[in-house]
């Protein structure tokens, strides 16, 4: 299976829509931050031009997003917020919003919230022999949550679920500045930096799981 995994768009639609038409993925992930505070409109204009592109989209809203957009993404049918679901026996489960920051941005929710609405989505795809879970946020403690102060401003629930149900893959975003890959155990991590620069990420997912971090460009893609 190929996921084209893609955060932190900020109303960039024709960059993102760029990207999923470049790589014909399997599966696409948006990862949060679909607009700056966008209304549930523009959200709705936006996951209708970036489906339209893709054979199977799921998506979380960010931090940057409004909490409305949760109940948007569960009417047009892509939605992993506080869900699972399963695509060719790959279970993915993601949970929207962020840990509270200073901020004050519109979507931002107790570590205790985002814990509860993960254990619930993993319940519904804990059968699954493989795994993929999506948090706009990363986890607390790795390389891909360090802000450009040096300071770590992941999830710990997202990090306590990590190491409870292990999944293959954490795909997150959120931190600009923490693009990259880290593992925690088992798991790898991939934090996809900004689509509205250009980045995402790849994640083949067969016998081996397979991670690319990747920019769109003027000329083409490339691997970075």
């Amino acid at each position: 299976m190929k996921i084209l995994a893609i955060s932190d768009i900020h109303g960039a639609y024709g960059k993102a829509e760029a990207i999923i038409k470049n790589e014909a993925a399997d599966v696409v992930i948006l990862a949060g931050d679909l607009t700056t505070v966008g209304s549930v409109k523009e959200a709705e204009r936006a996951i209708g031009q970036l489906a339209s592109a893709a054979s199977r989209l799921l998506a979380i809203a960010g931090n940057m997003d409004l909490p409305q957009h949760d109940e948007l993404f569960v009417r047009l049918g892509v939605s992993i917020a506080g869900r699972g679901v399963e695509i060719g026996g790959v279970g993915f489960f993601g949970v929207s919003a962020s840990p509270f920051t200073p901020m004050h941005t519109p979507y931002e929710i107790p570590e205790e919230e985002i814990a509860a609405r993960l254990a619930a989505g993993y319940g519904e795809i804990r059968h699954c022999r493989r795994k993929v879970l999506i948090p706009h946020a990363p986890p607390y403690g790795t390389r891909v949550d360090i802000v450009h102060a040096g300071y770590h401003v992941g999830s710990t629930a997202v990090r306590e679920m990590i190491e409870t149900a292990e999944p293959d893959v954490v795909i997150c975003g959120h931190i600009h500045e923490g693009r990259g890959e880290d593992t925690i155990g088992a798991t790898k991590i991939v934090n996809c930096g900004s689509a509205a620069d250009g980045y995402y990420a790849v994640i083949h997912i067969g016998e081996e799981t397979v991670i690319s971090l990747c920019q769109l460009r003027s000329l083409g893609t490339s691997p970075t």
